[in-house]
């Protein structure tokens, strides 16, 4: 096979809001039967109010679609791409009877999420299957996860080192970042290889992108949990951690948002806004590494692990931990995959 004998390409997302008045609708969709009121979503829509309702992740997602646009315009690729999200417009099931009525069949889909787990990749599968369900005429193949590729870790390496070398390092520590989840999550099913699957996968994404950029010490950190106070998440807290670090007296602090590939809500109010406030109090320079997903090189990456796909080649990797995606024939990962545990 080749990358020609694919119709359509979907990057598939989580989705956001884009105005004052969607953002408790969106949130509603986030938090579909958990039987969370309007009001306390009003309440955590604070984030998105702030910046006047509209969340970047829609339109840097245009932005990544327009990067692939061009690379597979480069390479000679005729390949439409497609934008669905799961949470709100334009919506999964929308695009997939779109795809459809434009008269495609197979269908190569992007998640924007570079992991395993439950909530990076196996929520996306849900999302697949149940476009399958909509549409059934169509075939969906999904791409593999990304989070060892070596284009990743050299676009995260790069403004690391740069920052390092840069750095008083004595007094610097460096800290990786990702969404937090609750542990329960993390320990998911599927055998042994793939139990806390996703902290060990950002734990070798950060060894990698360390080892590359030559950082002597760094440390994994978490960021954005949500939810009841009671239920247990990875730790520590960014900026937890941080103000830990700043006692011990460590003036400096670099942070690398890897577990994310654009600049969406959780980057710039989280880190940007709350994790630099909380800098400026106690005095802690923040630097800040760029996301890498805007970049034309990451762009090139998707496509040649779509590439990989069609030629039926496992795109490279620089770990020996799990890095899965579906087969050719789109047939989706095993039942119990990436399930939550219930034990």
């Amino acid at each position: 096979m080749s990358l020609n004998d694919f119709d359509a390409l979907l990057v598939l997302s989580f989705g956001g809001p884009e105005g004052v008045d969607e953002v408790v609708p969106f949130l509603e969709n986030v938090t579909r039967g958990r039987g969370i009121p309007r009001e306390r979503l009003e309440v955590v829509g604070e984030h998105y109010f702030h910046f006047d309702g509209i969340s970047p992740i829609n339109g840097q997602n245009r932005e990544i679609i327009a990067n692939i646009e061009a690379e597979l315009a480069r390479k000679g690729y005729d390949l439409p791409v497609y934008f669905g999200n799961r949470n709100w417009h334009p919506l999964a099931a929308d695009t997939a009877r779109q795809i459809a009525a434009d008269g495609h069949k197979t269908v190569l889909v992007f998640a924007t999420s570079a992991w395993g787990g439950y909530s990076a990749c196996r929520q996306y599968d849900e999302d697949i299957q149940a476009m399958r369900e909509i549409v059934p005429e169509l075939e969906f193949t999904k791409l593999w996860q990304f989070y060892s590729h070596p284009t990743f870790i050299q676009l995260n390496a790069a403004p690391l080192r740069h920052a390092w070398v840069n750095a008083n390092q004595q007094d610097t520590k460096v800290l990786f970042t990702a969404h937090s989840v609750p542990t329960a999550a993390d320990k998911v099913a599927g055998g042994p290889d793939d139990s806390h699957l996703y902290s060990r996968q950002v734990a070798e994404a950060a060894r990698l992108i360390a080892e590359a950029a030559e950082i002597p010490d760094y440390e994994v950190v978490w960021q954005s949990r949500s939810g009841n106070p009671a239920t247990p998440w990875l730790e520590p807290d960014v900026v937890d951690r941080t103000e830990e670090l700043a006692r011990e007296g460590f003036n400096a602090i670099i942070c690398v948002p890897v577990g994310f590939i654009t600049d969406h809500m959780e980057v710039i109010w989280d880190l940007d806004t709350e994790l630099q406030q909380a800098c400026d109090e106690r005095g802690v320079t923040l630097t800040r590494t760029p996301t890498v997903g805007l970049t034309p090189e990451f762009a090139s990456m998707i496509v040649e692990i779509a590439e990989n796909i069609a030629d039926e080649t496992v795109p490279p990797s620089l770990s020996t931990i799990t890095v899965s995606g579906c087969t050719v024939n789109g047939a989706p990962c095993a039942p119990a995959c990436c399930q939550i545990s219930r034990q």
